[in-house]
């Protein structure tokens, strides 16, 4: 039996509990699988990318990582004066942003980034302006 490619950038890799993996259509949110997806975007603004849009994961850490380009990842405050921080990732950098942290990505440059996380529970919510 031949395996057919499949392109990463038109759709992402989901690894199951149950150690299956296959390609399927990329998810914001999760499909109640508890699988692990695996997702590689090219973005040219901020748009690509919800810069608007402070995103969560609750179930899971999320790996962010830059295989292009330039990118800021914000974290927002947690309270009490905690006013966030931003980590600048470059070419073959990657950050791991904890379960339950609210972030967002601003581009420095077009990018090519992958992410690694459960959907599961993903939260949105819009960025004040």
């Amino acid at each position: 039996m031949t395996t057919p490619p499949f392109d990463l950038f038109a759709s992402a890799l989901r690894f199951h509990p149950d150690g299956g993996v296959h390609a399927a259509e990329r998810r914001m949110t999760g499909d109640g699988s508890d699988a692990w997806q695996l997702a590689a975007f090219r973005v040219a603004t901020d748009a690509d990318v919800h810069a608007d849009h402070w995103e969560m994961h609750p179930d899971a850490d999320e790996a962010v990582c830059c295989l292009r380009g330039g990118v800021r990842l914000h974290f927002r405050g947690t309270g009490d004066g905690d006013a966030g921080e931003t980590v600048r990732l470059r070419a073959g950098e990657g950050v791991v942003v904890p379960r339950g942290r609210w972030h967002r990505i601003g581009l420095d440059e077009p990018s090519e980034l992958m992410s690694v996380t459960r959907r599961d529970g993903t939260r949105l919510e819009e960025r004040a302006s």
